[in-house]
């Protein structure tokens, strides 16, 4: 969506900080012997707290109020009683949610107690990567200039990015225009950024692999070599400037 009202980024910014709070408390609350399913009840009644809805389960009737994936599982992992978190696992936790017509979305990878230092690195360059994609989402600037910025810092740490993973528009719904904000440089997403826009950014760096494909579930997505793959994610409002964290909250 793009911004009009004063109210539209108001209500903007108030999911934007409840999804950021529930994502961080998550996080500080994962701890091994837990399973992703307690974790996932944890920050559903967070998000019940503060009166959002999860976007993935009103959207998509997604089995999980936030997708969480562990380990070798890229992205939209279904919270599970029987997965079991355990120190040194890669998690990852991903939390959109809807407040009043409008949607927050972020993500974040991270490592619980310790972890391989590759790992370490690749969580790292997660973060780092996403800061180089907000650097240069800017009014006047292309979709591709955001690829093109991820992929360089993937490629600095020795690593590279899942190029069928993207990130999107986002505000009024959970996914909108523009549909495609790629890890990488395309030129075909020669779009213009414009002042107002909403967009979600995401990296997903990958220690090997480039193509995620989904598992029998229908949901979680894995590499076929079993790369290891880390993302982090804000939503935004563009501006001419730097851009409005609206997910500043969750202190990625």
């Amino acid at each position: 969506m793009s911004i009009e009202t004063e109210k539209d980024l108001i209500g903007l910014k108030r999911i934007g900080k409840i999804v950021g709070l529930v994502l961080k408390e998550m996080k500080l609350y994962a701890k091994a012997g837990m399973s992703t399913k307690e974790l996932d009840d944890f920050g559903l009644n967070l998000l019940k707290k503060y009166g959002a809805r999860s976007a993935p389960a009103i959207t998509y009737n997604f089995p999980g109020a936030t997708c969480i994936s562990v380990n070798r599982e890229v992205a939209h992992g279904i919270p599970s009683s029987k997965k079991i978190l355990k120190n040194g696992d890669l998690i990852n936790i991903d939390v959109s949610a809807e407040l009043g017509g409008y949607f927050g979305d972020n993500g974040s990878s991270f490592i619980l107690e310790g972890g391989h230092p590759i790992l370490s690195s690749l969580v790292d360059c997660s973060r780092t990567s996403l800061y180089k994609g907000l650097s240069v989402a800017r009014a006047g600037n292309r979709i591709s200039d955001i690829g093109k910025a991820i992929h360089e810092e993937a490629k600095s740490y020795g690593f590279t990015v899942i190029k069928n993973l993207m990130g999107h528009g986002t505000g009024g719904s959970l996914h909108e225009a523009p549909k495609y904000i790629p890890c990488y440089e395309d030129k075909k997403y020669s779009q213009k950024l414009k002042s107002g826009m909403v967009i979600a950014i995401e990296t997903f760096i990958s220690t090997k692999s480039e193509i995620a494909m989904e598992t029998s579930d229908g949901w979680t997505l894995v590499t076929r070599d079993g790369s290891y793959v880390a993302q982090q994610e804000h939503t935004i409002v563009v501006t001419e400037e730097e851009p409005i964290l609206l997910t500043a909250s969750n202190g990625i």
